[in-house]
């Protein structure tokens, strides 16, 4: 069989980069495009895989999410602001808000204000649904970290309290995490500040490994930090790519910009 062109759009926020396929040949191997497309050597390079899918009820479109190994997620952050840009660029979905259909439930996306300059970044603000502390989890209490707790943010994550966040050696310590938990987990390792009202972070992302910034995850750092009295509902939370604003309430809100980098054609058979 031939090979045929496949056209992706390439978008990152603050450093977590994803690929947005909004027209999928029928009957792709979602799974093995992940895995060849997302490869940062053989492939074009990328955290995930963002495919448009029609639309269910109360949705104007689906997003499939697959992880660079090719593993189904329910949900990210950054990956949804940038999926939701794409549409925007491509004139496919409503100007100012959208309503995605995600594994993890319905989420609205809002854009905040215009383009930038360059016109290859905008703001958006992503109804991050529910976001709960499920458990305290002191079996993880190890070394420097002082509190620990797993947390639902419509995917499942690990939120370590630890004072020294910038040294741990997360490439040696996440993939040790995420093999226990039969399903994999995200983690996240938090500390108050620098700043006041904020957090500082970094992440394993199951199935993508250390990145330079997790939506979901600083949702549920927030989430975490709330129910341990360490910062208030509104918080600042730097991740090593950049900053996103993180509101709680009922739902969470996650506030942070997608850029788009470019435009791919793969060869696929």
């Amino acid at each position: 069989m031939n090979a045929r062109p496949i056209h992706l759009v390439k978008h990152h926020g603050l450093g977590n980069d994803f690929l947005v396929l909004l027209d999928p040949p029928d009957g792709l191997d979602a799974p093995e495009l992940a895995r060849q497309a997302c490869a940062r050597r053989r492939g074009v390079g990328a955290d995930g895989l963002l495919i448009a899918r029609p639309a269910v009820e109360g949705a104007d479109v689906t997003m499939e999410l697959r992880n660079a190994d090719g593993g189904r997620a329910e949900m990210s952050g950054n990956g949804i602001r940038c999926f939701a840009h794409a549409l925007w660029d491509a004139g496919r979905a409503p100007d100012e808000r959208i309503a995605i259909a995600t594994d993890g439930g319905l989420r609205m996306v809002r854009r905040v204000g215009g383009f930038d300059e360059a016109g290859r970044s905008i703001r958006a603000a992503v109804d991050m649904g529910p976001v709960k502390v499920v458990a305290d989890a002191p079996e993880w209490i190890r070394g420097s970290v002082e509190q620990a707790a797993l947390v639902d943010a419509g995917n499942p994550h690990l939120v370590l309290l630890d004072p020294s966040v910038r040294d741990v050696d997360i490439q040696r310590t996440g993939p040790m995490i995420e093999s226990q938990f039969p399903d994999g987990i995200n983690v996240e390792w938090i500390w108050p500040g620098p700043d006041p009202g904020a957090l500082t972070l970094r992440v394993w992302e199951r199935g993508a490994g250390e990145t330079e910034a997790c939506g979901t995850g600083s949702c549920a750092a927030v989430a975490a930090g709330v129910s341990w009295g360490r910062i208030g509902p509104q918080v600042m939370v730097h991740n090593p790519g950049g900053d996103v604003t993180v509101e709680l309430a009922d739902t969470a809100t996650l506030i942070g910009p997608s850029t788009r980098i470019a435009a791919v054609e793969v060869m696929w058979p």
